[in-house]
Parts: C-alpha cells; sequence; structure tokens
C-alpha cells in the first residue's frame, strides 16, 4: 500500500515492495531513466561490448535521442543542515590493490547459434513485456523510486552511455536522499520524509531492518567516485564504521541482527538473524565494496570474512533429499538462526530473496581467493535451480520449509518415515511446507546462477538458466506480459496476480539475457552489479 509519510529512504522497497508517495514529476524523470538503462542493454543489439576503457564515452550513433537535463523545481543544497559533519572523509583514490579476477577466462570463446536463440527468446520477451508496459501502464502504475533502483539506475545507465544528463539527474536525487542522514548521529531514518528533512527534524530509527541504511554504499560511493564529491561517501562511510564496531557485539558474533537500534547505535537486543529478507544486501555489499574501491579499504574484506564464517556455522542448512536424487543431493539454502539465553534455533526456512546468497559467496570466494566459498556458492546457485525443478511448476516458493540434514556436510541419508512425520506428505520429497507458494517473477535464483556460471565457465549453469526460464514463461505468461502467480505447488494451469514487478525487466530478463550473452558483456571484472542488477563500473588497477 502507498505510504504518505515519503521515502523509504535506502533498502526495503526493492527487496520487501513497501510503496510510497513520491513527487509526480520527479519520479517520471527518473523512472524514465531508469529504465533507459536497461532498454540500451537489451534492445541494441549492434552496440559494441561494453568495457572498462569505455567509460564515460557517449554512443554517437544518431539514433539515439538525446537526452536533455531539466532541473527539478527544488534544489535541496540550499537547504542548511541541522546537524552538519564537523569534517568530510576524503573519497578513497589510491591505486587500486591486485584482487583476484572473478570472472572465468573463457579462452577462444565463441557464441553457438542454439545460446544465441536462447538469448533472443529472452529478448522476445523483454520485448513484449516492455511494449505493453509502455502502451498501458506508462508512468500511471505503482512503480516508484528507492534509492537502489533509481539513483543506481541514473548511475549505471551514465557509466554504460556517458550521458551527462544523467549523472546530473543522479546528482540532484543523491543531494536529496543526502538530506536523510541530517539526524544527530548522521544514521539514516528509514523513512525519508520531505518537510522533517527541511526542517533537520529526522532522527534515526531504534528497531530498523539492519539492510536499509547499509545498502546504500555502493550508490553514495558510485556518485562521488564520478562527482568528486565526498560528502556521499563519508555520509556511508559512518555507516561503515558503525557496523565494523558492532560486528562482535551481537548476539551472534560476527553478523548482525535483522533489526538494529540506529539511533542508539547498537546491536545486542534484537534475536533473529537471517541471510534474507531484512538484512540480505548488508551482507551483499561487503565484497562488493571492495571489489568498487579496487580493495583499498581492507574493512569490507574483514567484515565480509568475518561474516561469512558465523553465517557458514548458523545460517547455511542441506536439505535431506531421496538417495537417488542426483541433483539435490549437495545442494545448500541460506536459513534463519534465533538465539535465546540457552539455545540457538535453526530454522531451516528458504526465501527466494536468499538465492543471492550463492552469488555473494562466489565473489568473495573469488576476490579475496577462498576457494571453499565458491565451493558453497555453487552449492546455494544449484539448491535454488534444485527447488525451481522440485515443483509441478518449475518455479520454486517464496517461502518454504525443507526436512534439514544435520550438517552441511557429511552423510545424510533419505529417512521417508521422518519427512512424512514433519509433515512433507503433500509437498515434493525432501519439503516440508510452503508457506507463501507464490511465484513474483523474483530474480535472486537466475542472479546466483548467471554469477556462479560467469566466475566458473562451467556450461551446465546455461542449460539450468534454461530450464528455468522456460518454465517461468509456461507458468507466467499472458497475452500482454508475465505476471505473478499465486501457487507454484499445484499442477495445471495457474492463477495470475495481475501483478508485474518492475524487477521482472530491471534484473530478471537481464540475467536470464546475460548469461546466454557472450561473457565479455559486462565483464565481472569490469563491473559489479548493485542488488537492483545496475552495473556499475570497477576502479581499474593503473599499469
Amino acid at each position: 500500500m502507498a505510504s504518505r509519510r515519503g521515502w523509504p529512504l535506502c533498502f526495503l522497497p526493492a527487496r520487501l515492495r513497501r510503496t510510497l508517495a513520491v513527487d509526480r514529476r520527479l519520479g517520471r524523470v527518473i523512472l524514465a531513466a531508469a529504465i533507459f538503462m536497461t532498454v540500451m542493454l537489451l534492445l541494441q543489439p549492434s552496440r559494441p561490448h561494453l568495457h572498462a576503457d569505455t567509460a564515460h564515452t557517449a554512443d554517437s550513433s544518431s539514433s539515439r535521442p538525446e537526452i536533455r537535463f531539466r532541473a527539478s523545481s527544488f534544489d535541496w543544497t540550499t537547504v542548511a543542515q541541522r546537524h552538519p559533519v564537523s569534517s568530510i572523509r576524503p573519497l578513497p583514490t589510491g591505486t587500486p590493490r591486485p584482487l583476484h579476477p572473478v570472472q572465468h577466462a573463457f579462452p577462444g570463446y565463441v557464441q553457438d547459434a542454439a545460446t544465441n536463440r536462447r538469448q533472443q527468446a529472452v529478448k522476445a520477451a523483454f520485448v513484449k513485456s516492455w511494449d505493453s508496459y509502455k502502451k498501458h501502464a506508462w508512468l500511471r502504475d505503482e512503480l516508484a523510486p528507492t534509492t537502489i533502483r533509481h539513483l543506481a539506475g541514473l548511475l549505471s545507465a551514465y557509466d554504460l552511455s556517458g550521458e551527462s544528463a544523467l549523472l546530473e539527474k543522479a546528482t540532484e536525487l543523491g543531494n536529496m536522499l543526502y538530506m536523510g542522514f541530517d539526524t544527530p548521529n548522521r544514521m539514516p531514518g528509514f523513512w525519508f520524509n520531505f518537510k522533517d528533512a527541511k526542517q533537520g527534524l529526522q532522527t534515526a530509527g531504534t528497531n530498523d531492518p539492519s539492510a536499509s541504511p547499509c545498502s546504500l554504499s555502493l550508490e553514495f560511493t558510485r556518485l562521488s567516485l564520478l562527482t568528486g564529491d565526498p560528502k556521499f561517501y563519508d555520509a556511508i562511510a559512518r555507516i561503515t564504521d558503525f557496523l565494523e564496531r558492532s560486528q562482535s557485539e551481537s548476539k551472534l558474533p560476527g553478523i548482525w541482527p535483522k533489526l538494529i537500534n540506529f539511533r542508539e547505535q547498537t546491536v545486542d537486543r534484537e534475536i533473529g538473524f537471517t541471510l534474507g529478507a531484512l538484512a540480505d544486501s548488508l551482507y551483499e555489499y561487503l565484497p562488493k565494496m571492495s571489489a568498487l574501491l579496487g580493495g583499498q579499504l581492507p574493512s569490507y574484506e574483514k567484515m565480509y570474512r568475518a561474516a561469512m564464517k558465523t553465517s557458514k556455522q548458523h545460517m547455511l542448512f542441506r536439505p535431506m533429499v531421496p538417495d537417488d536424487d542426483e541433483e539435490g543431493k549437495d545442494v545448500l539454502f541460506a536459513g534463519d538462526a534465533y538465539v535465546h539465553e540457552d539455545r540457538i534455533d535453526h530454522v531451516a526456512e528458504g526465501q527466494h530473496l536468499s538465492c543471492f546468497a550463492g552469488g555473494m559467496f562466489g565473489l568473495g570466494g573469488k576476490l579475496f581467493d577462498i576457494p571453499d566459498h565458491v565451493a558453497i556458492g555453487e552449492r546455494l546457485a544449484r539448491g535454488c535451480a534444485w527447488a525451481y525443478k522440485s515443483f509441478p511448476t518449475g518455479l520454486m516458493p517464496e517461502i518454504f520449509n525443507v526436512v534439514a540434514c544435520d550438517s552441511i556436510d557429511g552423510p545424510c541419508p533419505w529417512d521417508e518415515e521422518r519427512w512424512e512425520n514433519e509433515g512433507g506428505k503433500n509437498m515434493p520429497k525432501g519439503f516440508k511446507s510452503a508457506h507463501d507458494p507464490r511465484y513474483i517473477l523474483r530474480p535472486e535464483a537466475i542472479e546466483s546462477i548467471f554469477l556462479l556460471y560467469r566466475m566458473t565457465g562451467k556450461e551446465d549453469y546455461r542449460d539450468l538458466a534454461w530450464r528455468m526460464f522456460e518454465s517461468v514463461m509456461e507458468a507466467t505468461e499472458t497475452p500482454l506480459a508475465n505476471s505473478a502467480i499465486e501457487d507454484v505447488t499445484v499442477e495445471g494451469k495457474t492463477t495470475k496476480k495481475d501483478s508485474m514487478e518492475s524487477f521482472w525487466l530491471a534484473e530478471t530478463l537481464k540475467y536470464y539475457y546475460l548469461i546466454f550473452s557472450p561473457p565479455d558483456l559486462i565483464s565481472l571484472d569490469e563491473f559489479v552489479l548493485n542488488t537492483e542488477a545496475h552495473p556499475f563500473r570497477r576502479m581499474k588497477q593503473r599499469s
């Protein structure tokens, strides 16, 4: 439902789908620019492959319309801050240190006809959905600006095109969002209230999702890198300092709880921990910030290593599957943990959202040379592909439970009686329940499949992706576009929800398109993708 309070500043709207009320003209300009990036990527096959050395070089093609900057009606730089900083931390601009390659070398790669047909099938799905959206819902639907979508969309569109108007608009939006940090302790609140921001009356929350203010680091850092203005980086660096100070102070040292008191900057009250909703991109951005800045700040690697050590011990679980299920016998999922005075409860509950974790482990493993993390990333990515295959529709539910093995490694023989006793009789073998049986066109599973393909070069990831794509199309396609469906666990015709989230175009189809494209298109050694699949150029090592 729409909010009348203001903008959620950073994260939750993208992953938890809260909508919000915004100034219509600003929203339209930002929305159009953000979608421009995805359209440019998918609909212009004649464009040369994008490499880092083309940064800020606009395509001179006369077929592309000029993008002109139009200033918004209110200039947020004219508002005096009530809680100004005494000094601004300089942006790291030193020489990036050598980081290990992320992307597989793909020597002598040649795009074959079968892969090209798959790529074009994804493009056709995009064109159909885009044309219908533009015809029937353009600027009149529920799509709402958020930081990680629209600020990132503008920055990425600029990185890919060099169109100066996009950077100007991103700076304008960044200046507005920067006012969200005008609080007594410079920690932003969950909501951005325009009136309060103008009067300096905002405060940080006492029970906010941990990912909310912690999912802006890539966007504000890239904005500082492109504009040379360090204030954006300074704003998120203060959050990073808090995360580093508090990492060992939670009830599960090494990771942060789902909810945090940002006003008092404490993390020791909440008992719930997850890599999924409420917390996901906090962890996702740790290795990505290291990639973006060329490893100049060791704190991100340090926090990543500590967080993944605890996550491996308490967050990951392996489903018990029939002995003849070769595809599912060694997969992993990311679950939840609840810390009580006398025990820790581990909950083997999977979320589609948590499927991003495979790509996160893979990226950290590649960047920091931790082979075990790459292997874990593969098991997580393949786990989500296995979950897709397990249900009648070929799609995985939003939230589900499985019968868990005692450990993530070692023997785990199938126990039919245990599975039946724990409530899985009406579920595919290995599953106990599907608390939320919907599929809402989410991208996280194909995101990790794409990333692990690019990281390992294993061709079977493309086959998994194609199987998933065919299932998605069969279950969700409508005469106009694609729709979320009510229940992935039932056989036969699916019940559509008359809903097509913006991430279907911006993320899901983008990942499907990229996995069937030549690997030098958006190379992982040249770009880092934010949590909404917007590629930012990484800092390059100087020769």
